[in-house]
């Protein structure tokens, strides 16, 4: 009888692990949904894993990521939204621009979506407001479409004798008209007259740039979005070849031999992202998380380049400078 005893103890002895591992939560799994390539975002893919694994949850550890890189092709988004969905991701966080996050919302209304977009996502749809989201959506915006008027401000200062100064958009983007409407009203204030050149593509570059040419375009102002991003090192050098001096929303460009970049800074807006990932795995409702506003800007000068273009900056230019480089 004692025997028994001892066996049935010892039967549900050994049964507790499995009762415990039963217990433990499934590993959730984030879903990582971007419009551009991966080669173009390696620090601010690092700044979101990294602010994610502070919140507790790193990957390959008790999460996994699941990579999805339209590589430039918008088209190509829903599917990879689809794709995700059917993955049945814990989460799911969207960047490039607010095509790559309209893309998940319209492919789930239950699946949290983070994103980290560069326009306001209230004007294009993502969120009700920015306190309360109201749905299954929010993030971080940093607004660097918005800054367009002030990066040409900054370029009227560089060459302020440029007769005609070049604007360079991709049309297929959700807030290029928006885009454009700001950059003439800048031009209009600032007595400037532009010419607005359209690209979607890297072999559409190249052609803008030949034009930029024939135009004698003293000055260029690239518009901000996700595939000029990516395609920042190839701006950079056709406007050293063709000695254009241009202005660029991200400081990454100034890094690369840029003459000025002024803009948002994209790595703290993946950083805070991470963070927000990690408050809606714990429990938070994308519902009443208030969207979040990167204010962390940067006016980056390479004199280095300036040199090179024979382009004197002013002083005052250069006090106003968060970061420059020689």
């Amino acid at each position: 009888m004692h025997r028994r005893t001892f066996i049935t103890l010892l039967g549900g002895a050994t049964a507790w692990p499995l009762v415990a591992r039963a217990q433990q939560p499934a590993m959730p799994a984030i879903g990582f949904l971007h419009s551009a390539t991966a080669s173009g975002y390696v620090p601010m893919t690092a700044a979101f894993r990294r602010s994610l694994s502070e919140a507790g949850y790193t990957a390959d550890q008790n999460a996994t990521i699941e990579y999805r890189w339209a590589e430039g092709h918008l088209d190509r988004l829903p599917d990879l939204a689809a794709e995700l969905v059917r993955r049945e991701v814990s989460l799911m966080f969207t960047g490039g621009g607010s095509d790559t996050c309209l893309a998940a919302k319209a492919a789930t209304s239950k699946i949290p979506i983070v994103f980290a977009n560069g326009t306001d996502p209230v004007e294009v749809g993502l969120v009700a407001s920015l306190n309360r989201p109201g749905g299954n959506v929010t993030g971080i915006t940093f607004l660097i479409d918005t800054l367009s008027p002030k990066e040409l401000e900054v370029l009227h200062e560089v060459v302020p004798k440029a007769a005609l100064i070049a604007v360079l958009l991709n049309p297929k983007l959700a807030n290029s008209t928006s885009q454009l409407q700001d950059v003439q009203e800048a031009a209009r204030v600032l007595s400037r007259q532009i010419h607005v050149f359209h690209a979607s593509t890297a072999s559409d570059i190249d052609v803008v740039f030949s034009s930029l040419v024939q135009l004698q375009a003293g000055g260029l102002l690239i518009g901000a979005n996700s595939f000029f991003f990516s395609q920042r090192d190839r701006l950079v050098g056709l406007a050293a070849r063709y000695a254009i001096p241009a202005v660029y929303p991200w400081r990454e460009a100034a890094a690369a031999g840029g003459l000025v970049s002024y803009g948002a800074s994209i790595t703290d807006a993946y950083r805070l992202a991470g963070v927000c990932a990690g408050r809606i795995l714990r429990g938070e409702k994308p519902a009443n998380t208030p969207v979040q506003q990167s204010t962390n800007t940067e006016l980056v000068i390479n004199l280095k380049t300036a040199k090179a273009l024979g382009v004197t900056v002013p002083q005052s230019l250069l006090g106003r400078a968060d970061e420059v480089i020689e």
